[in-house]
C-alpha cells in the first residue's frame, strides 16, 4: 500500500502524532527565528523545516557514517513520507516525550539496525501507514500511487533539527547519514540548542531566498494546555495558602499591617496569574477544536455530493449556461 501526500500543517501534524498514540506534545508553526519566538515555545523537542526540494544540489558537509547508536536515524525509502520521517525522527529522539506502544516498539525492535532498514521497518509498519494515509484526499480521476512527480512539478522536502547528546544535527531522510552542526550544552528544553540552530536555518533560507520563498518551520514542542494547567494548579495552590494566612491573622486578631498588605498584593498578583493561565487554556482549547473542524473537512470525501450537485444543475438545464458564464470570464481576464 503507498503512502499519500499530507499538507503541511501544524493540526495536521498534532493529529497525526496523536493517532501514532504519542502523548503531551503538539506542533507549532514558527513565523519568526527570533530567539524571543522560540525561547516561548521551549520546551522544543525538535524543528521541522520545509523546502523546495532541488535536484542535484551540492551539499559537501560531512555525513556521519557511523551515528551515535542512541540517535535513531532512518533512510526514507517511502515517497511522499518525508514529512511523517521528520516527526519521526524528532520523536525517536526525545526521551522526555512518551512516545506510545507503538513507536517503542519499533524503536526497540530496529535498535541496531543500519538506516536503510530502520527505513524499511517505517514503511512495514501498519500503525504508522494507516495515520498517515488518514489524510489522504480523495482523488476522483487519478489516484495518488498512479501519478509520479513530472520534472516540471514543486517537490517540497522536510528535514529535522535535533538535539541529542549535546551534539546538534540535522536528519535529512534522503542522505546517507545524519549531519552534525556542532556542539551544544544543556538539553531539549533550553535555549542552547535554539541559539545554535537559529543561523543554520536562516543560511538556508537566504540561500534560496532570491528565487524561492515557499519555507515552513514548525516546532514539535510540548503540549502547552497540559504546561498551562500545571501553572494553573500552582497557581491556585497559592492562592489557598495565601487565603489561609489572611484568615489566621484575622482569627488571631494580629494587627499587622505591612503583612496583610504584602498578603494582599501576592493575592492580587496571584489571581492575575490565574487569570491569564485560565485564559491561555481557553485559546488552546479552541486552537484544537479549530484543528479537529478543520481536519474533519480535509477527510470528508466531498465529491458525491459535487457529482450530484451538477447532475441536478444539468437536469434543470442549468449547467451548460454556468459553464458558458464561467468560459467567457476566463476569457475576459
Amino acid at each position: 500500500m503507498s503512502w499519500c501526500t499530507i499538507e503541511s500543517d501544524p493540526g495536521v501534524f498534532t493529529e497525526l502524532i496523536q493517532q501514532m498514540q504519542v502523548k503531551g506534545v503538539q506542533v507549532e508553526e514558527l513565523y519568526s527565528l527570533d530567539l524571543d519566538s522560540l525561547d516561548s515555545l521551549r520546551p522544543v523537542y525538535g524543528l521541522i523545516f520545509l523546502f523546495k526540494w532541488r535536484p542535484g544540489e551540492k551539499d559537501d558537509r560531512l555525513v556521519i557514517k557511523d551515528p551515535n547508536p542512541n540517535l535513531f536515524f532512518a533512510s526514507q525509502v517511502i515517497n511522499n513520507a518525508c514529512a511523517t520521517q521528520a516527526i519521526l525522527s524528532i520523536l525517536m529522539n526525545s526521551p522526555e516525550v512518551d512516545i506510545g506502544p507503538e513507536l517503542s516498539a519499533l524503536k526497540d525492535f530496529t535498535k541496531n539496525f543500519p538506516s536503510e532498514l530502520k527505513g524499511l521497518a517505517i514503511n512495514n509498519s501498519e500503525a504508522i501507514r494507516t495515520a498517515h494515509n488518514s489524510f489522504a484526499r480523495p482523488e476522483p480521476f487519478i489516484p495518488e500511487e498512479q501519478r509520479a512527480s513530472g520534472k516540471d512539478d514543486d517537490v517540497y522536502h522536510f528535514i529535522s533539527y535535533i538535539h541529542v547528546d549535546g551534539v546538534l544535527y540535522e536528519l535529512d531522510g534522503l542522505k546517507e547519514g545524519p549531519i552534525s552542526l556542532g556542539q551544544c550544552s544543556g538539553g531539549q528544553g533550553d535555549i542552547d540548542w535554539l541559539r545554535l540552530v537559529q543561523p543554520v536555518i536562516q543560511e538556508r533560507i537566504e540561500r534560496y531566498s532570491q528565487n524561492e520563498i515557499r519555507f515552513n518551520l514548525m516546532g514539535i514542542i510540548k503540549n502547552r494546555k497540559e504546561i498551562y494547567t500545571a501553572e494553573l494548579k500552582d497557581l491556585q495552590r497559592k492562592r489557598e495558602r495565601i487565603l489561609q494566612q489572611l484568615a489566621a491573622l484575622q482569627s488571631e486578631r494580629m494587627v499587622d499591617g505591612g503583612n496583610v498588605e504584602a498578603l494582599n498584593t501576592t493575592l492580587l498578583e496571584i489571581n492575575g496569574g490565574i487569570e491569564s493561565a485560565t485564559e491561555k487554556i481557553l485559546m488552546e482549547e479552541e486552537k484544537f477544536k479549530k484543528w479537529r473542524t478543520e481536519n474533519i473537512r480535509r477527510k470528508h470525501n466531498y465529491i458525491p455530493f459535487l457529482f450530484n450537485f451538477l447532475k441536478i444543475l444539468a437536469e434543470k438545464k442549468q449547467l451548460r449556461p454556468l459553464i458558458e458564464k464561467a468560459k467567457q470570464k476566463a476569457n475576459k481576464s
